[in-house]
């Protein structure tokens, strides 16, 4: 059975925040390369903003300075009102918690947030990878919260940034446009003219389920990374990671991966973009298939490809995307090989069974809900 929420009042909620203009107050849970680019780039809009981290002493440099620095699309310092590694403390009296970790840390942080959320508090998920949203609500549920919160996934991060420092953040460039979805999805108006007061650039997804599905990283990243393991291992990472690590064969891997998202997208009744057409979307890149549309792709030149092969693009990337498209696929009987073949790559080369710790069907809540359900779900709530 799908929970039922009652979410009379809230609009009118979200509609008290959006009045209060740069007064409302915004809470980063996350200080790392993205955590800390948007909690200085708030501070510098004028908003009262709090900033969490689980480890305490990476807050020290934020706490002396009394804010953060920014440089690149914006320039300037943002003050924090408080830094802290107590997340009640952190949260308390805001009105939109921003987490910016690697979904690797969503359900805990659900569940550590679980006992001190308010209502009518916006928890945004920057972003939610596939099924954020949906595990997010799970672990809240299976913590007793009450509270009426409203939870968003976007589609992907609203920035291209990295940590400078502990206290300063370089923001290479904001996206003009970023969807997000509520979860239930008729209040993603409500919420974007609250989030929307500071970030523009956030439109209005479908639902949750086409956030999630949208999930081109799930396509590029971890099969690209997996087939140039070689090269990787033997170069630590020095060559260009789309234009010289993509080849006819390892393309057609890609699209193998893509078609299945499609597939399950058609399944569950989701209307979204191939690959190759994202690519043209965000970059207006042209080209016959999916190998020479990577390679005409002029903003992938000067990417370097990982390190190594223990990275996020692995670790983060298959059990919080290919996992869990894998599992809702299955429900639904819908054939995923090239995906599957994926996983199991990665869980050979890392010596770790992703789809054990990975999101499933069972941790995002949704197991045995029909498509109909499930749309309900996330629509109504």
């Amino acid at each position: 059975m799908v929970k039922k929420t009652d979410w009379s009042g809230i609009l009118e909620h979200l509609e008290r925040v959006a009045a209060k203009g740069k007064d409302m107050v915004w809470c980063i849970a996350g200080a790392g390369n993205g955590g800390i680019s948007m909690a200085g780039h708030l501070g510098l809009l004028g908003f009262p903003v709090h900033i969490y981290n689980r480890t305490d002493e990476h807050l020290n440099a934020i706490r002396w300075y009394k804010g953060i620095e920014v440089e690149g699309a914006v320039s300037g310092f943002g003050p924090v009102r408080l830094a802290t590694s107590r997340i009640g403390e952190a949260i308390a009296g805001t009105d939109v918690i921003m987490i910016v970790t690697p979904s690797t840390a969503h359900y805990g942080l659900g569940t550590l947030m679980a006992p001190f959320l308010e209502d009518g508090q916006i928890v945004v998920l920057n972003p939610g990878r596939t099924g954020g949203a949906l595990e997010f609500r799970a672990a809240l549920d299976r913590e007793g919260c009450t509270a009426r919160v409203v939870i968003v996934e976007a589609q992907t991060f609203i920035y291209a940034s990295r940590m400078i420092s502990r206290n300063k953040g370089h923001i290479f460039r904001i996206k003009n446009g970023v969807p997000v979805s509520a979860l239930p999805s008729f209040l993603t108006p409500a919420v974007l003219k609250v989030i929307d007061v500071a970030f523009p650039q956030f439109i209005a997804g479908s639902n949750v389920l086409a956030t999630s599905l949208e999930n081109i990283g799930a396509v590029f990243h971890p099969a690209l990374t997996l087939l140039n393991a070689a090269w990787i291992e033997s170069t630590g990472g020095d060559f260009e990671y789309y234009l010289q690590g993509i080849s006819p064969s390892v393309a057609r891997v890609l699209q193998a991966i893509d078609d299945e998202r499609l597939a399950l997208a058609r399944a569950l009744g989701i209307r979204t973009v191939s690959a190759r057409e994202w690519l043209y979307l965000t970059y207006d890149s042209v080209g016959a298939d999916l190998c020479s549309a990577i390679r005409a792709t002029i903003s992938y030149a000067g990417i370097k490809a990982p390190k190594t092969i223990n990275h996020r693009y692995i670790w983060e990337d298959v059990p919080m995307s290919l996992v869990p498209m894998a599992s809702i696929a299955a429900m639904y009987g819908v054939e995923t090989p090239a995906i599957n073949l994926t996983i199991d790559l990665a869980n050979l080369m890392h010596g770790v069974d992703y789809r054990a710790n990975g999101r499933t069907v069972h941790t995002l809540g949704i197991e045995g809900l029909s498509v109909e359900e499930l749309h309900r779900l996330v629509t109504e709530g």
